[in-house]
């Protein structure tokens, strides 16, 4: 595992309209606003492209992917990490699941994905953490580099300071009260 830590910057609400390029649009988004890191949330509608839903066989290297197409129009829900490659271009890394009718297609959002009608993103900006896109000579994909947390996690048991786990101002005490509360509250 390779690491690196950010904080939470500026929050921007985007509307998409009907047949904006994703993920294009929102790359484009964030760097004319000086976006290079990022997390992004989409909601909304899909109307055409190709997803990627895996290699057609993971034991070859490079993989081949095998692309569906977007048959008609979909309602979608995605996430992605927002990174810039080589040359500094912010680059978005997009999974969505999406759904018409009884059926659903997840995978990789590949360019030239259609928006229909209206996408909602939420594009929360992550200052501070050093990150790139850079190409795996293995696989062949674009990977994202951390490079500030040098350390492996060789235990799966989770290391948590116990200093974090209390407030100064007694905020343990107050939510075990406010748990007391609830629990009173279920059985009445």
């Amino acid at each position: 595992m390779k690491a690196a830590e950010g904080r939470i910057g500026r929050v921007f609400v985007i509307r998409l309209e009907d047949g904006d390029l994703v993920p294009e649009c929102i790359e484009r988004f964030a760097a004319e606003n000086g976006v290079s890191v990022g997390h992004a949330v989409l909601i909304g509608g899909i109307g055409g492209g190709q997803v990627v839903v895996g290699p057609r066989d993971s034991d070859e290297m490079p993989p081949e992917p095998m692309l569906l197409p977007v048959d008609g129009v979909h309602e979608v829900v995605g996430v992605g990490v927002l990174a810039p490659n080589e040359d500094g271009e912010p680059v978005l890394h997009i999974h969505a699941a999406l759904g018409r009718r009884r059926e659903s297609l997840t995978g990789c959002l590949r360019p030239g994905v259609t928006t229909w009608l209206v996408g909602e993103v939420i594009l929360y900006e992550i200052l501070g953490a050093d990150v790139t896109r850079s190409k795996d000579a293995a696989s062949g994909f674009v990977l994202l580099e951390p490079k500030g947390i040098a350390r492996r996690f060789l235990s799966s048991e989770p290391q948590v300071d116990a200093s974090l786990l209390q407030e100064p101002d007694g905020g343990v005490a107050e939510c075990e009260e406010q748990q007391k509360r609830c629990q009173d509250d279920q059985r009445r």
